[in-house]
């Protein structure tokens, strides 16, 4: 008998132990992945290279992924519009994008479209070049 209330004392307690940690650990960050953003390259006005990136969105808020993925379509256009606008050129290398221009571009862009705090941090997963040479001088 002792044996049987031994191993239903287990089974209880494996059932309810990890319930009560995921109380107790703090919430896990939300994220959205956007892949295959092509933004333009623009040096002395002329376009001189498109870069493909791939992001992943770190939300905040109230904001969920679910809410976010119906919202990213606008989110890419304004920040294909914003590329175009003002280029996040790097000044020594027309095969990567500025991360800081980008990520302060696009977190400007979600507070007017998701609302403010709804994308708490922008981070650039990869970046691929469409040609894979630099600056070309003269």
């Amino acid at each position: 008998m002792r044996r049987r209330d031994l191993l239903a004392a287990t089974a209880v307690l494996s059932a309810v132990a990890p319930a009560a940690l995921a109380e107790d650990a703090p919430a896990a960050g939300q994220s959205l992945s956007m892949p295959g953003v092509g933004l333009p390259i623009i040096s002395g006005g002329r376009l001189r290279n498109y870069v493909f990136v791939s992001l992943r969105l770190h939300l905040g808020g109230s904001a969920t992924p679910e809410t976010m993925r119906a919202k990213e379509a606008y989110l890419r256009d304004a920040l294909v519009r914003a590329g175009h606008r003002t280029p996040f050129v790097v000044a020594d290398d027309w095969t990567r994008i500025d991360p800081v221009a980008l990520s302060a571009s696009l977190i400007r862009s979600a507070t007017t479209i998701a609302g403010r705090g709804s994308v708490t941090r922008v981070e650039i997963v990869s970046q691929a070049p469409r040609r894979r040479t630099g600056v070309q001088t003269g």
